[in-house]
């Protein structure tokens, strides 16, 4: 038979205080739960630097453009060149100036040559014999009135200009019987033309004159019926001829 007799604290069974227990339970749940969010925490941080990384290399792709650097360097330089080249200084080799020896003589002479090629030129494009007037055909070489007329007539309004037929020198230039006023003119053939009734009288004396130039303007004066151009040739200066047949030899009808 068991005594019921028990020494006292021997086989008491420990009482566990509600209290220990819970507060147990939180630290255990509390460090298990810390390991967690440290996992947590540290897989999330390595994620992002993972992703961060990934973004900013596929930035630095997206940004780099290879070609556009290439050109880039090409283009400093084609800069460091240029500026090499204006910055750098250069020689020039220059002729050394001397003067020229008698300029102001040679330029005279080039203006000379010029001016007789100027001459020379229209000489050579102007008319050899000139129409001596313009107008109207009005009396021929032919008798006329008891007496022998020795030109032809042409009539147009006073002041119709009288031209030289021909290059020559004036050898009368002036009042004259029956002409009023007159202009004789000996050619170089040795030939003169005579012009008379003028208005007025554009050369003189001595006057070398050209083919087609004005002399003297058409008048009445003299033994005249109206403003009109007496005109006559003398092929060997001192005999007249039909001027509007030797007229007609040369191209020029009246």
């Amino acid at each position: 038979m068991r005594s019921t007799t028990q020494r006292a604290g021997s086989g008491r069974h420990r009482k566990i205080a509600t209290a220990q227990t819970a507060k147990g339970r939180i630290a255990l749940f509390t460090v298990a739960a810390g390991a967690v969010s440290s996992a947590g925490v540290g897989g999330a941080t390595a994620a992002q630097l993972q992703s961060g990384s990934e973004t900013q290399d596929v930035k630095l792709a997206a940004t780099t453009n290879p070609l556009g650097d290439a050109q880039e360097q090409l283009q400093q330089s084609a800069d460091g060149a240029m500026t090499a080249i204006t910055t750098a200084p250069q020689v020039l080799n220059l002729a050394e100036v001397k003067p020229v020896p008698n300029l102001d003589e040679q330029l005279n002479t080039a203006i000379q040559a010029s001016e007789a090629r100027q001459a020379a030129d229209e000489a050579a494009r102007a008319p050899s014999v000139a129409r001596p007037a313009e107008g109207a055909f009005t009396s021929p070489f032919s008798p006329r009135w008891g007496s022998f007329h020795y030109g032809i007539d042409i009539a147009n309004s006073p002041g119709t200009p009288i031209l030289a037929v021909m290059d020559g020198t004036v050898i009368d230039s002036g009042p004259a019987s029956g002409y009023g006023q007159w202009i004789r003119i000996k050619h170089e053939d040795g030939s003169v033309s005579v012009y008379g009734h003028m208005q007025t009288l554009d050369v003189a004396v001595g006057e070398h004159v050209t083919a087609g130039q004005k002399i003297a303007g058409m008048g009445s004066l003299g033994f005249s019926t109206g403003s009109h151009l007496h005109f006559e040739i003398h092929p060997d200066g001192t005999t007249p001829v039909d001027p509007a047949a030797w007229l007609a030899e040369r191209g020029i009808n009246v």
